[in-house]
């Protein structure tokens, strides 16, 4: 069951698909070969790439595209492979989170860096403001982004109780991508790098004692089986992007190029709204607030919920401004300061170098 929002917004597009579909001429079937989310089972996947990718652009094209759609764990892929797969012509569209792509276009981590978005809205306006300088890097791969989007916000679950950011000094913390890794160690907690899949037994046998992920992915993971405190706390989120092969997509006819962008706006707004929805659900869900756990499965084992002090969000803007985006440009060069200062600091409010 789906929060009215998010519900709202899919019956939207469904309705609007039909009409649609006379925008595309006939001609010969239209192969398109899709992976996107790390797992079948999210509700980015289920609920927007099969519903609005898949089944949408089939419909709204009269049957002439037809999407193949696959998640990351299908083909066996860790994530940051997606921009040379989509290069290489292995998949016409892939999907991934930013931080995860920075390996090969290191512009792309500064969209979502720890600190810099304390909500969601903050996190959207980057984002879209940030799309023509991700591009212009991007496109040197020869891949465009279509769109951007978040996961629910990127929190801390813990096996022991904390109440401010400063109780987690000396844990140790599961982490992912330079920025969190600088946020944690300000804090002077010790980050920890460790795969998603085995984050669940490290949290069990105590190799970490917390690990941040978002609201709705620890729930679906089943961390609070392994852990008792969840943080509301948005350090980020995940934000990533939809990519295309560009030589692919400039050769379809432009009525096709057409639809697959309008397609795509309709993903981007599902998957915001999806984010902002899911990122209180995952919450409710892991405290055990049965009436609010509308989008991901109850916990088995309620958490306690930790609310972050005035003091904490201070803290965290302090640690952006003086670690963490320090940190960013130090990795990718005095350019990405540039255009961090032109593009991103007047939405945040914190200038790079003051």
């Amino acid at each position: 069951m789906f929060r009215t929002g998010l519900a709202a917004l899919i019956g939207a597009a469904t309705i609007a698909l039909p009409a649609l579909a006379q925008t595309i001429p006939p001609g010969p079937r239209i192969a398109i070969t899709a992976v996107t989310q790390p797992l079948p089972t999210q509700p980015q996947f289920v609920l927007v790439d099969q519903r609005i990718l898949r089944d949408g652009l089939r419909e709204r094209s009269g049957g002439r595209i037809e999407v193949t759609l696959a998640s990351h764990a299908e083909r066996n892929l860790a994530g940051n492979e997606i921009v040379r797969l989509v290069r290489a012509g292995q998949a016409e569209i892939g999907a991934g989170t930013l931080s995860t792509l920075s390996g090969d276009v290191p512009i792309l981590d500064g969209v979502d860096l720890a600190g810099l978005a304390p909500d969601i809205g903050l996190a959207h306006r980057i984002a879209d403001a940030m799309l023509p300088a991700a591009n212009r890097d991007l496109e040197r791969f020869g891949v465009r982004i279509m769109a951007m989007y978040p996961f629910p916000a990127q929190v801390l679950f813990c096996r022991a109780p904390f109440t401010t950011l400063a109780d987690l000094r000396g844990r140790r913390i599961r982490t992912f991508g330079n920025s969190l890794v600088d946020y944690y160690t300000a804090l002077g907690a010790q980050p920890t790098s460790i795969g998603f899949p085995e984050v669940y037994s490290a949290l069990e046998r105590g190799v970490v004692d917390c690990a941040i992920t978002g609201t709705g992915s620890g729930v679906a993971a089943r961390w609070p089986e392994v852990s008792t405190h969840i943080s509301d706390l948005p350090v980020s989120w995940a934000v990533a992007a939809y990519i295309v092969n560009l030589q692919w997509f400039n050769r379809l006819e432009p009525p096709v190029r057409a639809l697959i962008e309008s397609t795509f706006q309709q993903v981007s707004e599902a998957q915001w709204q999806l984010g902002a929805d899911a990122t209180r659900d995952g919450i409710d869900c892991a405290i055990g607030n049965r009436e609010a756990c509308r989008i991901h499965t109850l916990a088995t084992r309620s958490m306690t919920e930790v609310r972050a002090t005035d003091a904490d969000k201070a803290e965290t803007r302090r640690i952006f401004e003086q670690v963490v985006l320090p940190g960013f440009v130090r990795r990718c060069g005095a350019r990405c300061g540039e255009i961090y200062n032109q593009v991103i600091a007047p939405i945040s409010g914190v200038r790079f170098g003051g």
